[in-house]
């Protein structure tokens, strides 16, 4: 018995000892089908578009700054596969590195002074630079309501020198304001919101290539009354609603501060209403034709369509409700 045991012992050594070198050797191999894969995964990051905030952090930009690149087309975005927020492509991001001067060149092109600074850069008074922002000689780019609720109008440092190294802007850096001008500014001519609302839909139509996004942003320019009157489909309504553009948060809603955030981000003059009106009008045929509205299922015909709320539908709700609680009044007045 003890024989056979150790002839076993014996047996079962050799056939571990015959075994290693196989086992060494699938050991060795396996390196060398794992690198690849590991190759393919950091290619495959490296491809991959990034968030917009990394994106900014790699170009050495803050948010504001990040932003305003993006409207200005200096740094292209792609939308995001799994339905988020647009990206930054990595192919992007070493493009913009690459360009002469960066970060520098590109961080002065995306720079925003208000009035005072922008006086100072233009060798003007802040008052004198006010009258070429109302008059729409210069136009903001940005703003902001301040601790105040005042409107701090922001503009482009790069526009602001090209304007003052103008030729046929000297007589207008000094010198009277010419009469044909004066009297558009003593009859209250402002055109600073206008110009921004503007640009700013040129900046929101360059950001989408979607019909129903592009609809979307005219509408947002409009009060909702005009809206509901070119937009007479309730689900079209509730898409074009859902769609929008966010609007710069500025304290809570109905607050001072969101009120006069609304006035400026929304169309006031008659001429710019029928523009867009009209606009909006040839947007919705080209959204339609891409694709219909979406609607609930055809099993489900009790359910009530999305309206959107307007000033006409808040004031009728008010009324009801004044009725209503004078009928509850009354009642509780009768049964004590």
């Amino acid at each position: 018995m003890s024989g056979d045991t150790i002839t076993q012992s014996t047996t079962s050594q050799t056939a571990t000892s015959q075994t290693m070198p196989s086992q060494t050797a699938t050991s060795q191999a396996v390196p060398s089908q794992t690198a690849p894969s590991r190759t393919i995964r950091s290619k495959t990051a490296m491809s991959t578009p990034v968030a917009l905030t990394r994106a900014a952090r790699e170009l050495g930009l803050r948010r504001g700054e990040f932003e305003l690149a993006v409207q200005l087309g200096y740094v292209r975005t792609v939308p995001d596969d799994k339905g988020g927020g647009p990206r930054v492509a990595r192919a992007e991001i070493d493009r913009v590195r690459d360009e002469d001067g960066f970060p520098e060149a590109l961080r002065e092109r995306v720079t925003v002074l208000g009035t005072r600074d922008g006086a100072a850069l233009m060798g003007v008074t802040p008052a004198r630079f006010t009258r070429f922002a109302r008059l729409g000689l210069v136009v903001p780019v940005k703003f902001y309501l301040n601790r105040y609720r005042a409107v701090v109008w922001l503009y482009l440092a790069e526009e602001l020198r090209q304007f003052a190294a103008g030729k046929e802007n000297t007589r207008l850096l000094s010198g009277r304001t010419p009469e044909g001008l004066r009297d558009q500014l003593d009859a209250g001519l402002d055109l600073r919101p206008r110009n921004w609302r503007g640009r700013h839909l040129g900046f929101q139509l360059r950001q989408t290539e979607d019909p129903w996004e592009k609809a979307a942003v005219v509408a947002s320019l409009l009060d909702p009354a005009q809206v509901a009157e070119i937009v007479q489909d309730p689900y079209e309504r509730a898409l074009l609603n859902r769609l929008r553009p966010a609007r710069s948060a500025h304290d809570t809603h109905d607050s001072p501060a969101a009120v006069l955030t609304a006035r400026i981000m929304t169309a006031d003059a008659p001429d710019e209403i029928g523009w867009l009106r009209a606009d909006l009008s040839q947007s919705l045929a080209e959204a339609r034709e891409h694709r219909p509205a979406p609607r609930p299922s055809q099993g489900v015909p009790d359910e009530r369509p999305p309206e959107t709320t307007t000033a006409v539908d808040l004031a009728g709700a008010s009324e009801e409700a004044q009725r209503s609680g004078g009928l509850f009044g009354w009642l509780r007045r009768r049964n004590p």
